[in-house]
């Protein structure tokens, strides 16, 4: 029994080890990678930890494929604070570096000396040491992390400081539908697959339409969906069913307000729980068509869609930035979701821009219009996966947009929505002129 018997750790330093092998055994529990404990001494050899070959292996095999952390890329990553220490050779064995040149990755500038001090100097066996050192050492970092930490610098790769990019996912952590543990693979997914439901240029092959029509219909079907009270996400729906429908599918004048419709029709039974009958959007088009017109589009757009409604929208992606914007103002929120359907009504911006790029050129031109310090902030760059730069042309665009509909004598749909007190009247604020220089 006691040849079998497995080491066992008491809990924070206290007591001794319990269970200790029989004379000859090396077996040992398993603990962290960067544990570098020494064994007591048998029959004149010192046993390592399995670890230690790992990382040796792994050492090997870097040097095999010349895998060499450039001098200047570690320069880089020392000036932002990431790196505390330097290793000085960096293609010195796995045993060597545990034992000298151990690198300390840290995210505070300011770290204990006597800290690092305790993490360099000599290990103890496991009888000789004191529980504070036990502490200490059960801070420092594993292998593994410090591996990472290596190859992300040597590729180029540094992470941002804590402090510049905010948890906008912490106050739901505790929320089911929030999805926390997977809202970032979500979004990964999303950015992936947005460029199969974006539609380019179909006008020139429209013999009867043209893109001021189109802006006159979907500037009615806004009305129409706020004054069936849809949710937003069937506007946005909406829009991206009528534009996939006329890239695929040429139709005459009298046809496009039935195709508006229709595909309000579609994406109303996709996303909402009442959605609205046949019966009330033949009414609310004047009588114009028959119930079964409609339900004939109905069937045409979606054959010639092969009932794919599972989209990216703008709208899901103008959610999740304006959550970026950290604790956004109402006044914030409805700014950008008006500039974003001020986007998706202007053929031009649906053309050319995809539609994350639309919403986070939408939040950018906002906080623009707001005059909001700084005008675009780290955890907005995480999380959107645009720069400043990126958006400015997009964001030009919308101020374009904003200022033309203040200018206009006959006001659009969507400028009269945004423009009642329900609405915080965003409508009216002073474009941000200073982006059209």
């Amino acid at each position: 029994m006691e040849a079998n018997a497995v080491i066992a750790r008491q809990p924070k330093g206290r007591g001794k080890m319990k269970n200790e092998p029989a004379q000859g055994q090396n077996r040992r529990v398993l603990c962290d990678i960067g544990n570098l404990e020494t064994l007591p001494v048998v029959e004149g050899k010192i046993s390592r930890p399995m670890t230690r070959s790992f990382c040796a292996q792994l050492q090997a095999a870097a040097d095999k494929n010349k895998l060499v952390v450039v001098d200047d890329i570690v320069a880089a990553a020392t000036k932002k604070g990431r790196i505390v220490k330097k290793a000085a050779e960096p293609q010195k064995k796995a045993s060597e570096i545990a034992n000298n040149d151990l690198v300390v990755i840290s995210s505070d500038e300011e770290e204990n000396v006597k800290e690092v001090e305790a993490k360099n100097e000599k290990i103890k066996p496991v009888g000789e040491q004191s529980s504070k050192e036990r502490s200490l050492r059960r801070n420092d970092r594993t292998f593994t992390s410090v591996l990472t930490a290596r190859s992300k610098a040597a590729r180029g790769i540094t992470d941002k400081p804590n402090d510049l990019i905010v948890n906008i996912d912490a106050p739901d952590v505790n929320d089911d539908l929030a999805v926390v543990e997977y809202v970032d693979d979500i979004y990964m997914f999303y950015k992936l697959t947005e460029e199969e439901g974006r539609v380019h240029d179909y006008m020139v092959s429209q013999a009867n339409i043209n893109a001021k029509m189109r802006t006159i219909l979907v500037d009615w079907l806004i009305e129409v969906h706020n004054k069936f009270k849809l949710m937003p996400e069937t506007l946005y729906l909406t829009v991206n069913i009528l534009d996939r429908y006329l890239s695929m599918k040429t139709v005459n004048r009298r046809e496009l307000q039935l195709v508006g419709i229709s595909s309000t029709l579609i994406a109303c039974k996709y996303e909402e729980i009442w959605a609205p009958q046949v019966n009330d959007f033949i009414c609310i088009s004047d009588y114009a068509y028959i119930g079964s017109e409609v339900l004939v589009m109905e069937k045409a757009i979606l054959e010639k869609l092969g009932w794919y409604l599972t989209v990216p929208t703008p709208y899901v992606f103008l959610v999740r930035y304006v959550k970026a914007s950290v604790s956004p103002d109402q006044e914030m929120e409805n700014l950008v979701f008006f500039l974003a359907e001020l986007g998706i009504i202007h053929y031009p911006t649906v053309i050319c821009y995809c539609p994350s790029m639309l919403a986070a050129a939408s939040v950018y031109a906002a906080r623009c219009t707001l005059n909001k310090s700084p005008l675009w902030t780290e955890t907005l760059k995480h999380h959107t996966g645009y720069s400043e730069e990126q958006l400015k042309d997009c964001a030009k665009l919308l101020v374009s947009f904003h200022l033309a509909a203040a200018e206009s004598e006959q006001k659009l749909g969507v400028y009269k929505k945004f423009s009642s007190h329900k609405r915080g009247a965003v409508a009216l604020l002073n474009p941000a002129k200073y982006l059209m220089t």
